[in-house]
């Protein structure tokens, strides 16, 4: 029996799937192809038949990643103060495999090719302008520089609270960075009712 698109295009996604998961888990340079194409269920060989590079399986895992964001918590709370929550939170902490690639990722795509830079550029956008959007109406000043001073609050603290060895200081800088900039904004009469 030959081997259809249909089933091709399967095992695409599967190797992408796995790579996404795990590049989040280990760092871009932290599983090799073999390894990869392994917990596929696949042999190396076959790696050539999906991907002309590892750097292309870079980008097609770390576009996935990204594409999770659109239907995650990150981005479905109903007010800024619950994204801030939600964001630093315990729970995404340790949910390393299918956490934020823009804060698990963000040093090893610094040093990625460009192709993978897009790509984070490019959620990296849709991220703020959905941060300015749960801004309250009334906020005065620039929007998106308020965007981004969350969104690197975000990267930031979520990296210390993985890297440090103590469990309490951990949870300490998400509810520290959580309050702070919950602060930053009053909750409006909406708001209040909603959070």
């Amino acid at each position: 029996m030959g081997y259809s698109q249909a089933d091709k295009a399967e095992t695409h996604q599967r190797i992408i799937d796995v790579a996404s998961r795990r590049f989040r888990e280990l760092g871009l340079d932290g599983i090799s192809v073999a390894d990869i194409m392994k917990e596929a269920g696949l042999t190396v060989g076959g790696f050539y038949k999906h991907f002309a590079s590892r750097d292309d399986l870079v980008v097609e895992a770390l576009a996935a990643a990204c594409e999770e964001m659109e239907d995650s918590a990150f981005l479905a709370q109903p007010t800024l103060k619950k994204s801030i929550q939600t964001y630093l939170s315990e729970a995404h902490r340790d949910g390393v495999e299918s956490g934020c690639p823009l804060s698990l990722l963000v040093n090893d795509t610094a040093r990625s090719t460009d192709d993978a830079r897009e790509v984070y550029t490019e959620r990296l956008e849709k991220s703020l302008a959905a941060i300015e959007g749960q801004m309250p109406e009334e906020t005065e000043g620039n929007l998106r520089a308020k965007a981004m001073l969350i969104y690197s609050a975000y990267v930031g603290a979520m990296g210390l609270s993985r890297a440090v060895s103590d469990p309490k200081l951990s949870r300490q800088i998400l509810t520290a960075v959580a309050a702070e900039l919950v602060a930053l904004f009053p909750a409006t009469k909406s708001q209040t009712s909603t959070v």
